[in-house]
């Protein structure tokens, strides 16, 4: 068994606290800056609106972003999907007037950025370094393994 110290390292760290960005959010945080400094964007807030999506439903949006035409965008950042997060999304598209992106990172070695997923506009990347799911290679994927064999099937009782 690991020591605690060595445990602790591969242990999940859980949910951070409100208002506090995990290491993706991080790097979106620099990617959305350079844009601003770009002209690209003109404004974003990270976790600064929380809409509402039913009775004690709500959804934080990871990124609150202002475009320079004034169009506002809803950008939820992930490593790894939840469908209970992608629900969220999808009905908040539904009551909301905002653009709805969702962000993730493509490893170096696909050849880095984000993959973008549009979920109002059939997958159409939003800013310059930013590529639709389409466009990206999908990752090499092992062999199954073979099926274990099936179990004999046993024989049908009669009822009388």
């Amino acid at each position: 068994m690991p020591s605690f110290a060595n445990r602790q390292a591969i242990l999940a760290k859980g949910r951070l606290k409100a208002g506090e960005m995990n290491d993706t959010e991080n790097r979106y945080a620099a990617y959305l800056e350079q844009r601003k400094q770009a002209g690209e964007i003109a404004w974003y807030k990270f976790e600064g609106v929380k809409l509402r999506l039913a009775d004690k439903a709500w959804y934080t949006v990871d990124f609150f972003v202002m475009l320079i035409d004034g169009t506002l965008e809803a950008h939820e950042v992930k490593g790894k999907w939840e469908d209970d997060a992608r629900l969220k999304i999808k009905v908040a598209q539904d009551l909301y007037p905002f653009r709805f992106i969702a962000a993730k990172p493509v490893p170096a070695s696909r050849g880095g950025g984000w993959e973008v997923e549009d979920f109002e506009h059939a997958q159409q990347p939003l800013l310059p370094g930013m590529r639709a799911k389409a466009d990206i290679p999908p990752p090499v994927k092992r062999q199954p393994k073979p099926d274990a064999p099936a179990a004999p099937k046993r024989p049908e009782r009669r009822v009388r």
